[in-house]
């Protein structure tokens, strides 16, 4: 089966319907997502409608489970949270009872899905060898697939030697058919890797290949939502930069 893997949204409509528009041209069979529908962006109702539409699996997010209550604000930087509570005010009821509905980990499926990580699946960034490492001692999946962080990366173990990983850029392959393995699609909304295209990846199951993507999508019309809102301009300034 070829999955398409998004992850970290962040209320971003413009960059959500930019990767959908080119999924859908794609030949992927299933839209899998990793969590963080809202956040960040100023149109929370309008992407977690999108994911409600087209994704096969979501998962819940920490800006999700803030949001509907389940994590305390207090935890989050402050522009997260002043995010946070205008979403918390503005979001529809249905909005709110998708949200309500999802869970940050998935592992019915071939892969472990988790938004954040296999040792804590709400809230570790996986950034370090010695981070991936220690998930990769505790997952029970040969191969998981991970959000949160907002980077487009890798990390892989053959046995008997220490975990490795790299950052990945569009059209960039990987070989996972072998050894163990933490891959993360980096963020549709909200990307931190130097690129601001929406990132996002292709999972082909049957071999396991994996293959990055990025979607340039209108950044202007995104950033004057943030700011029509009235959410921090750092929001707003920080998508042309990829940062």
């Amino acid at each position: 089966m070829r999955v398409a893997v998004v992850s970290d949204i962040h209320g971003n409509r413009h960059a959500f319907e930019a990767v959908l528009d080119q999924i859908e041209a794609s030949d992927c069979q299933e839209l899998w997502c990793l969590g963080d529908l809202v956040g960040y962006g100023a149109e929370p109702d309008a992407c977690v409608e999108l994911a409600r539409r087209h994704a096969a699996i979501c998962l819940a997010g920490n800006h999700d489970l803030g949001v509907v209550g389940t994590l305390s604000l207090s935890e989050f930087s402050r522009g997260a949270a002043l995010a946070a509570k205008w979403t918390d005010e503005t979001i529809a009821p249905e909005t709110r009872e998708y949200l309500t509905g999802l869970e940050p980990v998935n592992l019915d499926e071939e892969v472990g899905l988790f938004h954040a990580s296999p040792r804590d699946p709400v809230w570790e960034y996986v950034l370090s060898p010695l981070q991936a490492e220690l998930c990769l001692d505790v997952q029970r999946h040969r191969i998981c697939l991970i959000g949160h962080s907002h980077v487009a990366l890798s990390f892989s173990r053959a046995e008997g030697e220490p975990a490795t990983g790299e950052t990945h850029s569009a059209g960039e392959q990987l070989d996972a058919s072998a050894g163990e393995w933490l891959i993360n699609p980096g963020s549709v909304g909200q990307p931190r890797d130097g690129d601001p295209r929406a990132a996002w990846l292709v999972l082909e199951t049957e071999n396991w290949t994996v293959v990055y993507r990025r979607s340039a999508y209108d950044i202007v019309g995104a950033a004057t939502a943030i700011r029509a809102a009235r959410l921090p301009d750092s929001l707003a300034e920080r998508l042309s930069y990829g940062q």
